[in-house]
């Protein structure tokens, strides 16, 4: 099945990076890479959001945007305490490339699939349209993380209409904050 925004269900629809500033680094990749126009989430706490089993509430902001059918996001953590992008608060923070995303219909069924190859659940969250999300941790092996996004109607909506967003973006209204 192809989604609206033209990537496979299955196929990498995202890759991510963690960033110190997002502001600056949108700034960085539309002026560098074409990508935008960003829209911004946060900064937010994931409310549900559990860190290898454990509730954990970090405060963060996401930048999102196309480049061609495939999505960038850049992510900003504001707080010292633990979190998926930065999971040990006495070791000195690491940016760049942190995951991957995968959107799938078979959710339960693709993290035994990633489990069975020893990828393990590193943590979980809900999305605002309802979907979840696990990241399972493939860095052994891969290099990084892969985030499972369970398929939805809402939050096909919600990637469509920022890849429209994107489509013919002349560089104008660059940053679009949610909320």
């Amino acid at each position: 099945m192809l989604l609206d925004f033209g990537q496979p269900l299955g196929a990498v629809i995202q890759q991510a990076y963690v960033v110190e500033d997002v502001d600056a680094a949108m700034a960085a990749y539309s002026a560098h890479l074409g990508v935008g126009p960003w829209f911004v989430r946060g900064p937010f706490v994931p409310p549900a959001g559990r860190l290898r089993g454990a509730l954990n509430q970090p405060s963060l902001t996401l930048a999102r945007a196309y480049a061609g059918h495939a999505m960038v996001e850049l992510i900003a953590q504001h707080d010292d305490g633990p979190s998926v992008y930065h999971e040990d608060p006495d070791a000195p923070r690491r940016y760049g490339f942190h995951h991957w995303a995968v959107m799938v219909a078979d959710f339960d069924a693709t993290l035994e699939r990633y489990a069975q190859a020893g990828f393990p659940e590193a943590y979980a969250d809900t999305l605002p349209s309802g979907s979840r999300i696990v990241y399972v941790d493939a860095t052994a092996t891969l290099g990084g993380m892969i985030e499972v996004i369970e398929h939805s109607p809402a939050q096909e909506r919600v990637y469509t209409a920022m890849f429209r967003a994107a489509v013919d973006w002349d560089g104008a209204d660059p940053v679009r904050r949610e909320g």
